[in-house]
């Protein structure tokens, strides 16, 4: 049995403290979202308004989410953005921890 050969981002989390690591992780699942948001408008070709508008939350909530500069937004916010995009929130329990995972 061959062991699983770990990638550059594994070797790189790997080495930081336990502290910096989780500071990390937290940052990269904010990055991660607004990377999926832009790509979502994107392709859907809708405007920071036409989703606030959609969604019921304010421009301003979007824009914040896109730039990574939002921070403690509400899971009900979420909900309806991602709502309104034609997502779904999945999560489950993984090792201990969280999974969240977004589907159409």
């Amino acid at each position: 049995m061959s062991k699983k050969q770990k990638s550059t981002y594994d070797k790189f989390v790997e080495s930081m403290a336990p502290k910096e690591r989780k500071k990390f992780e937290e940052g990269y699942k904010d990055f991660l979202l607004s990377e999926m948001l832009i790509a979502v408008m994107e392709q859907d070709g809708i405007s920071v308004r036409e989703l606030a508008k959609e969604a019921g939350v304010s421009p301003t909530i979007i824009q914040g989410i896109r730039s990574g500069a939002r921070e403690n937004i509400t899971f009900k916010s979420i909900l309806k953005i991602l709502n309104a995009l034609g997502y779904k929130l999945k999560a489950e329990k993984v090792d201990g921890d969280i999974s969240i995972s977004f589907g159409m």
